[in-house]
């Protein structure tokens, strides 16, 4: 498989829980629940513009590429911050590599979601780290106050501890830290553009991962799998099951608080908007229920088929940096039929699922 050059690489950030719904709580909760999401939002903004001013020089730094020296074995370093409440980066360290487990949930909980979706990128795509080339995976915990996200920032994770009464501390969901580092990978291989249809596709690569990672750990197949993201990190209540649904977009919750599920499921729903840079967190429902039908009909454990097919396509060289839907789709095709041949069934269920999402 070809590899693209990484020199064209930007940095953006990448936060799991998308504006629309910091926005309807804001519109719709209780006072307080009010100054958390505006909070939220403003340190969602500090940080993008933080990044923007320092993203030309990071990207005149080395960019380590490649696999391992010959002999050598890929060797996992994590390092978990705590940011002590404040909006600071990284942090104190509180649980380095080899570390014994430390008495905070939320350091564990990270520090073993690292592991988790390093694990998972080697033994399963022979994917050494995020930049395939042993990057050391770092994640600091307890930023800011009631910060109700979670992000990658092109060099680390962050994780801010829920406000208690909406969310819980976003290290709860395994899906949510291996949907944030895939943006990482992601970042490194194609530079999907953060906007539009190219966007989508970047979120929807992250929550294809992000899911699989799960069903990974939990040794599910495909039809056993309940294909949520974020279900943990969300307060009990009725109607609010998770961030989003792959199997059902648009369903993943209705709320008097934060408001309901804008996701489509088809082409012929798509969401026209200036905001969240063109949708990004919206129509990428689309790809992900098709990559939820292609996973399913091909059936097993989904990252061993359909997964490898997502992962190829992500590194392939004619994936570009403004790649819409369609294109992507083809992409997926033309990789199912060199890994499965082109009268497979998995080739033939691919090529369903894009169809029955109005892409091709």
């Amino acid at each position: 498989m070809c590899q693209r050059s990484h020199a064209h690489r930007r940095h953006s950030i990448f936060c799991i829980l998308p504006p629309h719904i910091l926005v309807e709580i804001a519109r719709n909760g209780t006072p307080q629940e009010r100054d958390w999401a505006l909070d939220t939002l403003s340190a969602d903004a500090s940080v993008r513009q933080f990044r923007a001013t320092t993203a030309a020089a990071r990207a005149l730094s080395p960019v380590r590429l490649g696999t391992p020296m010959p002999g050598t074995r890929p060797t996992m370093q994590r390092t978990v911050y705590s940011a002590g409440e404040k909006e600071e980066l990284p942090g104190q360290p509180v649980r380095l590599e080899g570390a014994a487990a430390s008495e905070d949930a939320a350091v564990n909980e990270a520090y073993d979601g690292l592991g988790t979706t390093f694990d998972f990128f080697l033994q399963q795509y022979q994917r050494n780290s995020i930049d395939n080339a042993g990057m050391p995976l770092t994640a600091t915990v307890h930023f800011g106050r009631h910060y109700d996200n979670a992000f990658w920032n092109g060099q680390q994770m962050v994780f801010g501890d829920g406000d208690g009464a909406l969310f819980r501390r976003f290290t709860a969901s395994l899906d949510v830290i291996g949907h944030e580092l895939a943006h990482g990978v992601t970042e490194f291989e194609s530079g999907l553009q953060y906007q539009g249809q190219s966007g989508a596709l970047n979120e929807s690569l992250s929550d294809v991962f992000g899911v699989l990672i799960k069903q990974y750990a939990l040794k599910q197949t495909a039809d056993q799998a309940d294909w949520l993201i974020g279900a943990e990190l969300l307060v009990p209540s009725p109607g609010r099951n998770a961030l989003r649904s792959m199997k059902e977009p648009g369903s993943a919750y209705d709320d008097p608080v934060l408001g309901k599920d804008p996701q489509p499921g088809h082409m012929k729903n798509y969401v026209n908007t200036v905001s969240d840079n063109g949708g990004v967190h919206i129509n990428s429902g689309i790809p992900n229920k098709a990559f939820y039908l292609a996973a399913t009909a091909i059936g097993g454990q989904a990252w061993e088929k359909a997964g490898r097919i997502w992962y190829d396509t992500l590194l392939d060289a004619k994936l570009k940096p403004n790649t819409n839907f369609r294109a992507f789709a083809k992409l997926t095709l033309g990789n199912s039929n060199t890994l499965f041949g082109a009268a497979s069934p998995q080739a033939k269920a691919v090529q369903t699922a894009w169809q029955s999402v109005g892409v091709l």
